[in-house]
């Protein structure tokens, strides 16, 4: 085995992590009880996964090919600012429109702090 080989081997391992993770991922969002778990399962696994797949290939190409690709730096810097912001905005929007949370949520830390749609409306 040479280390051209080696190298596409890893590469193959660090895209196959994002798939597993990927897969975690869409266990979460089928198994959580509530919109706000949902989205955190969503955002934040869905993004890691993204990101270990984008690297693995990033990987394999520099590595491989000794090719280094600037759209895939940039869609890995893309993927990591606007997922977490969007599935913050997301959660915030369900929170102020009133969407309940889970009963086996122990606490709303938010209550004092952002008005909900029925506080919005008086």
């Amino acid at each position: 085995m040479n280390t051209k080989e080696i190298f596409e081997l890893v590469g193959a391992l660090i895209i196959l992590l994002g798939a597993i993770v990927s897969v975690a991922s869409a266990i979460g969002i089928i198994r959580f009880p509530d919109i706000y778990s949902r989205a955190h399962a969503a955002t934040k696994t869905t993004t890691l996964a993204v990101l270990i797949t984008l690297f693995g290939t990033f990987f394999t190409l520099l590595f491989v090919n000794s090719y280094v690709s600037i759209r895939l730096i940039l869609g890995i810097i893309f993927v990591f600012i606007t997922a977490p912001v969007s599935g913050h905005l997301i959660l915030r929007a369900a929170y102020r429109s009133g969407i309940p949370m889970s009963h086996k949520t122990a606490s709303d830390e938010l209550e004092n702090v952002l008005p909900q749609a029925n506080e919005l409306k008086k």
